[in-house]
């Protein structure tokens, strides 16, 4: 059986951790944090970081990953093994001159006692630059350890002078086994019985989530009778897992990619599927409208030119009528790009000519095409020859950047060019 961690809670003033003597009263996750990395479950990469550690000379680490996944567990585990007092700072509630408070108690703590510090900073993405910039001068000299816990990317939530000075940690979701077995543990030790399909369906749909699977365990446990309800009583009654849909994390760009990679695909259950999971997760629907505006002249282009105009209606239309009716609007789109034949010709085109602008020196209008010059004279105006168009240059020189796709209304569009070049 895993130990109970009896956690401390934290001075309001400066994070400071007490014994608390209401552990009882805390949520069943906060009481079951281990205090010791044998009983910390899942995440055996950072196991393997944490054992490999000189518990003498800890670095500046950024605990990067998902929520519930440990990170502020494993910064309390790590301070507890290298006996460093533990200051705790959430950059969302505070400011400069509070993290500089933090930093001053325990620069005093330091020379007062010798007692070396950590300052755990909460969602130190949300910092910006210049409290970030406040920290480097601290973490050069060693003053303290910095922990940081954040669900964004450190690569571009963090400024590189912080980067440079710290250790990446990355945490994954937790796997079905070890959320089966956080819940196997959590049952034990609070000494209750709780049907086994129960906790498998909880550790199937809380997303890699250790604090969202104990709350839901709570959640039945605080339930009165649960011992006598159906597990598809304890589902519709009581549970309330929900799938994870974060407009801000990763899962974000994740579904919108496959979402345009399947209208690309021309795969339309595909793409209502992942609209369907963007709009259950409250994606805003702006946003999709905007990447369908984009797949249509990117992906489709005039193969069929209709696509860019339902797009931008979509848009309009979903400005003006909202939710839930927009999602009948959006899909509406989605299927008829989904469906409508592709041409990517006009985005390769423009990026090759802007390719050759970039790569060559200054490209000079040739003198019958300039707006004021004595050579205009020589401009062949194309109204004024059958077909509207006759041969003439308009480059300087001889380069093609545009292929047809030969893919419907950009077929009917070549087939036209060329007959009437033919006729000439």
């Amino acid at each position: 059986m895993h130990k109970r961690y009896i956690v401390n809670i934290m001075d309001k003033q400066f994070g400071l951790f007490e014994t608390d003597n209401n552990v009882n009263s805390k949520p069943l996750a906060y009481r079951l944090r281990p205090e010791n990395i044998d009983y910390f479950f899942g995440q055996s990469k950072i196991k393997n970081k944490f054992n490999s550690l000189n518990i003498e000379n800890i670095p500046h680490i950024i605990l990067w990953g998902p929520p519930g996944t440990g990170k502020t567990t494993l910064s309390k585990i790590l301070a507890q093994k290298a006996k460093l007092q533990l200051f705790n700072f959430n950059a969302v509630l505070g400011g400069v001159n509070d993290l500089r408070k933090i930093i001053q108690e325990a620069l005093t703590l330091k020379s007062s006692s010798g007692i070396k510090s950590a300052i755990f900073i909460d969602e130190i993405h949300r910092f910006n630059k210049a409290q970030q910039d406040a920290l480097l001068p601290y973490l050069e000299a060693g003053d303290f350890v910095l922990f940081g816990a954040t669900t964004e990317y450190p690569q571009t939530s963090l400024n590189k002078a912080i980067l440079s000075r710290v250790q990446l940690w990355a945490f994954e979701k937790l796997d079905f086994k070890s959320l089966l077995s956080l819940l196997d543990n959590a049952v034990n030790l609070e000494k209750i019985k709780i049907d086994r399909d129960v906790l498998e369906y909880i550790a199937n749909y809380c997303n890699g989530d250790a604090r969202s699977a104990l709350n839901e365990l709570e959640l039945i446990i605080n339930h009165k009778g649960y011992e006598d309800l159906s597990i598809d009583e304890i589902k519709t009654n009581i549970l309330n897992v929900q799938r994870k849909y974060d407009k801000n994390s990763e899962r974000h760009y994740d579904v919108i990619s496959a979402f345009i990679k399947s209208i690309r695909g021309s795969d339309t259950n595909a793409a209502i599927l992942w609209l369907a999971v963007m709009i259950d997760g409250g994606e805003t629907p702006e946003f999709i409208a905007r990447r369908l505006i984009i797949s249509a002249s990117e992906d489709i282009g005039n193969a069929d030119p209709r696509a860019l105009q339902v797009a931008t209606s979509c848009h309009y239309s979903i400005k003006n009528i909202g939710m839930p009716e927009a999602r009948i609007i959006l899909a509406q789109a989605t299927t008829y790009l989904a469906q409508a034949p592709k041409s990517n010709s006009s985005y390769l085109a423009i990026d090759e000519a802007l390719s050759f602008v970039k790569n060559n020196p200054t490209i000079e209008v040739p003198t019958h095409l300039r707006n004021h010059h004595p050579d205009k004279k020589n401009y062949k105006y194309p109204h004024s020859f059958s077909n509207h168009w006759t041969e003439q240059d308009y480059q300087g020189f001889s380069f093609n950047f545009f292929t047809s796709s030969n893919i419907g209304y950009e077929r009917m569009q070549k087939e036209y060019l060329d007959k009437i070049k033919r006729a000439h």
